[in-house]
């Protein structure tokens, strides 16, 4: 039986940080997932969009801030690469403008690497995308627990008569029993809305609502502990959306809400999620265009960085 490749990072002190193709962390870039644990995948489609556009640019955004991040995890004491082998994909193909016919190309492109057995971790593009990529997971491991980090619910029934956009993705979701709302948690939602009935959507689906004010109130811990209970042994799927952060830590979105989290409060929750069992991640809504300093894609970078601790934890437990 032939040894097992490890795909790992470019070591830094051969090669600096400033050379080489930007692909995530400077992972090799690898198509064939026979030996690989984790893949990052960009999925650069914004045609979901209904204010600002542009998430199209955010893999790429994150690829190329996520130079400086190296191997070990201080804070939960893990070398990812010691224990995973994890590769950059590349991107999903989509075709700009045409939402169907991108949904169904990124669907199959996402079962693909679901088949082959690895943990995926998809790069948007915009909240629409995380429906494909929900039914390509569900069709291999049933209904989810969705642990979905978000100011916006995405629970709208549809937006100017149109069923998808990118403040959709989680009532088509429910609507095709892609995620089970008992082991489900919607943490940080807070902003003006349309109306009283809009503040209840989540609660009346029967998710574990956190909103951003009490969040703010309540001990993290605790509210980790909720997250983790709630989701239990079952297959879960995690969704970022990075306007959960406030705009003063991450400007470059399309539907900014004051009253958001910090860069450390964002990354003390995930951090915190140990022991749940994802079988995916998205990061999503990262606008390189509206971020001129680029730490909205520099955070992202950081909370994908924590996405692996965590898959690397979670193949050793």
């Amino acid at each position: 039986m032939s040894e097992k490749k490890r795909y790992q990072p470019v070591d830094a002190m051969a090669f600096p940080r400033f050379e080489g193709i930007r692909t995530f962390m400077r992972l090799p870039h690898v198509t064939d997932l026979s030996d690989v644990d984790f893949a990052i995948v960009g999925v650069p489609f914004d045609t979901g969009g209904t204010y600002r556009v542009g998430a199209r640019f955010g893999p790429s955004g994150i690829r190329e801030h996520s130079v400086l991040l190296r191997p070990y995890n201080p804070v939960l004491d893990v070398d990812i690469f010691a224990v995973c082998s994890g590769v950059d994909y590349g991107d999903l193909p989509v075709t700009p403008g045409y939402l169907p016919e991108s949904h169904e190309q990124i669907e199959n492109g996402a079962a693909a690497i679901f088949a082959a057995g690895v943990i995926p971790v998809f790069l948007g593009g915009d909240h629409s995308v995380s429906l494909p990529l929900l039914r390509a997971a569900a069709a291999k491991d049933g209904p989810l627990a969705l642990v979905h980090f978000d100011a916006h619910s995405d629970l709208w029934p549809s937006y100017f008569g149109g069923k998808d956009t990118h403040g959709t993705p989680f009532r088509r979701a429910l609507e095709e029993g892609l995620i089970d709302p008992s082991r489900s948690s919607q943490i940080g939602l807070r902003g003006p809305l349309y109306d009283a009935a809009d503040a209840q959507m989540s609660n009346n689906e029967g998710f574990n609502v956190v909103t951003g004010p009490e969040l703010h109130r309540r001990d993290f811990a605790e509210v980790i502990k909720e997250i983790q209970l709630r989701a239990g042994a079952s297959p879960a799927y995690l969704s970022f959306d990075i306007d959960f952060v406030d705009p003063a830590f991450a400007p470059g979105t399309g539907t900014p809400e004051v009253g958001g989290f910090t860069s450390a409060q964002c990354q003390e929750l995930i951090r915190g999620l140990l022991g749940i069992n994802f079988v995916a991640f998205d990061m999503v809504e990262v606008m390189p265009a509206y971020d001129p300093a680029n730490i909205t894609s520099l955070l992202a970078a950081n909370l994908v960085y924590d996405f692996l601790s965590l898959i690397a934890l979670q193949s050793q437990s």
